[in-house]
């Protein structure tokens, strides 16, 4: 049986003919539901256009404020290994004053780990890729793993150095390196002939002549011993100035501190005099080391 079809009559304009096309009914029933679809998939994809279009105003402020993320992250990546830099000076300059006053050094291989060299695509953040910005910021975070190490370690050195400087400062402020008064040498330290019997004994330390009454300052820092009186040594004073040093003060007119009493480098402690065994007004000056008396002059800074 024959399909049936519908006549379709196109009348043109003017003279022209009129042509008749003849369309198979089912053929027509399909194109109908094929246009309604067409229509709608037109529809969706414009809703779609137009919901895209308004995103993008948003679409490029993320994008500027991507390009900013990315140049402050460069920034801070630099700014990051400026400061391994500066931390790695920093632990050079430590080294080299542990040498200078013969300190050991607690960490022979440095312990810090920076991000080391500059990476070529730091300079470009337009070239930073997905992959080159997770390397980055592992980076960054090993670096202030390592920075928080190295300042904790950093701290610990700088106490032990501050400490053994302190020490030095005290020692040396301790050492009797000044002259306890001013005038001439009448007797030096070692053998001499004895003014009293004429023969030759061991002189413990020096004679410093002066007016009597001329000051007598300590010349290094210390504790009083004693304030005491000797036949030989006539009125006399000894400090202690500790790190194994102690000084004597003899044929003193007068002590001007008390046994117990903290002295301080050029602070007036006695007056010169001429008590005891002596010719004349003279300051008879001792220095001790471990118990055992030195010569004085091996301290004296002129």
């Amino acid at each position: 049986m024959p399909a049936k079809k519908i006549a379709i009559v196109l009348v043109p304009d003017g003279a022209k003919k009129v042509r008749q096309i003849k369309v198979p009914k089912f053929l027509l029933i399909l194109v109908f539901p094929m246009i309604f679809i067409i229509g709608l998939s037109l529809a969706w994809v414009l809703r779609d256009y137009r919901s895209i279009k308004k995103e993008f105003p948003r679409l490029a402020q993320l994008q500027n404020q991507n390009k900013e993320q990315k140049d402050q992250l460069v920034t801070l990546a630099q700014k990051v290994e400026t400061i391994n830099n500066r931390v790695a000076e920093l632990r050079e300059f430590d080294k080299k004053l542990r040498n200078m006053v013969n300190l050991d050094n607690p960490r022979d291989k440095s312990q810090f780990l920076g991000m080391g060299g500059s990476d070529p695509s730091l300079s470009n953040p337009q070239s930073i890729t997905e992959k080159t910005h997770r390397k980055i910021i592992r980076s960054m975070h090993q670096s202030l793993d390592n920075l928080e190490a190295e300042i904790s370690a950093q701290n610990l050195e700088k106490s032990q150095l501050l400490g053994h400087l302190e020490n030095q400062r005290s020692a040396l402020a301790s050492t009797p390196s000044i002259w306890p008064v001013k005038g001439w040498v009448s007797s030096s330290f070692g053998q001499r002939i004895s003014p009293f019997t004429g023969e030759r004994e061991f002189h413990r330390g020096l004679d410093i002549c002066n007016r009597k009454e001329t000051p007598v300052i300590a010349p290094a820092d210390g504790v009083v011993m004693s304030v005491e009186w000797d036949d030989g040594y006539g009125k006399s004073v000894t400090i202690n100035h500790g790190y194994g040093y102690t000084t004597r003060y003899a044929h003193l007119e007068r002590a001007l501190v008390k046994k117990g009493q903290s002295v301080k480098r050029n602070q007036e402690v006695a007056l010169i005099g001429n008590s005891g065994r002596s010719t004349g007004p003279h300051l008879h000056y001792e220095v001790h080391a471990n118990g055992v008396p030195v010569n004085p002059s091996r301290f004296i800074l002129n």
